[in-house]
């Protein structure tokens, strides 16, 4: 298969920007979906690390979805000739907090493409670049990447990479279990309205996968949530997050981490459960 990405490279610097207000409602939202025991910040106080995603919903007109219910035009990524997206990972570097309340200005930049191959097929890998300020100047720093994927052969299953394990020596550990519902209000909670997420006979008959897809911002605050538990009092300066394999609504997952640099970094992993690593990520800490 031939892929031309000229088109898509011409469009790279291509940049949006976006006007939020960080409200209250959608934190106390984030909360219960996520089982948080602690009261969710209110007004003027600080937002919990990655907390973010609640703002700044992609307004695109339903006739301007896909047929995976992605953007096809709007968005500041240009049609990919690929179809199967998936997200990879990225790094957040949090350089001063958002307050509950903050006017918020966000900056997306389509900031770098490359086309590789994969087990899987040819892999075409995005990067955005999001810069989110206050009124007191830059607050976050965000890359995403994003893969897209050849389409799945009618009856085919899709590919799912096996990993190696995570170091067995960790020091937290918490279970995930992510039923339909959960996935549902976090879809809802952050206006994504990526199919593989909510509809099951989409996921399974079109894609190829086991069930639902749990949304890899989803995992990374789930490691997040993990990280600030168990550093209390620390500030996390950035985290630096690579996907390796899907998760789904079919069985519990678990995250694990552990201090690393004499405690001046933390490293964590979400396991798959068959014990295989879905996700690793590496913080630094003040």
């Amino acid at each position: 298969m031939t892929i031309d990405i000229g088109p898509v490279q011409a469009q790279l610097g291509r940049t949006v920007v976006e006007h939020d207000v960080a409200t209250e409602m959608p934190l106390k939202c984030m909360a219960v979906t996520f089982g948080r025991t602690d009261a969710a910040p209110g007004p003027g106080e600080a937002v919990p690390p990655g907390w973010h995603w609640t703002w700044f919903p992609a307004l695109t007109p339903r006739g301007e979805l896909g047929a995976d219910g992605l953007p096809v035009t709007g968005a500041v990524l240009p049609e990919m000739p690929l179809p199967r997206r998936m997200y990879a990972g990225g790094k957040l570097t949090f350089h001063a907090p958002i307050l509950v309340g903050d006017a918020l200005t966000r900056e997306t930049e389509f900031s770098d493409v490359q086309l590789r191959e994969g087990a899987t097929g040819a892999l075409i890998i995005t990067t955005q670049t999001r810069r989110i300020s206050t009124k007191r100047g830059l607050a976050l720093t965000e890359t995403m990447i994003s893969v897209f994927r050849e389409a799945v052969a009618e009856g085919a299953q899709s590919g799912i990479p096996k990993r190696e394990e995570p170091p067995a020596d960790v020091s937290w550990r918490r279970t995930i279990t992510p039923d339909p519902v959960t996935l549902f209000r976090y879809s809802a909670l952050t206006f994504n309205p990526h199919r593989i997420h909510y509809d099951r006979p989409y996921a399974m008959g079109e894609e190829g996968y086991p069930g639902l897809v749990v949304h890899g911002p989803f995992s990374q605050q789930c490691l997040l949530d993990l990280l600030r538990d168990n550093t209390e009092g620390r500030t996390i300066r950035d985290f630096d997050l690579r996907a390796r394999a899907p998760l789904f609504d079919t069985a519990s997952f678990s995250v694990v981490g552990r201090l690393a640099d004499g405690g001046a970094a933390a490293e964590l992993w979400a396991v798959t459960p068959a014990g295989t690593i879905a996700m690793q990520a590496r913080a630094r800490l003040g």
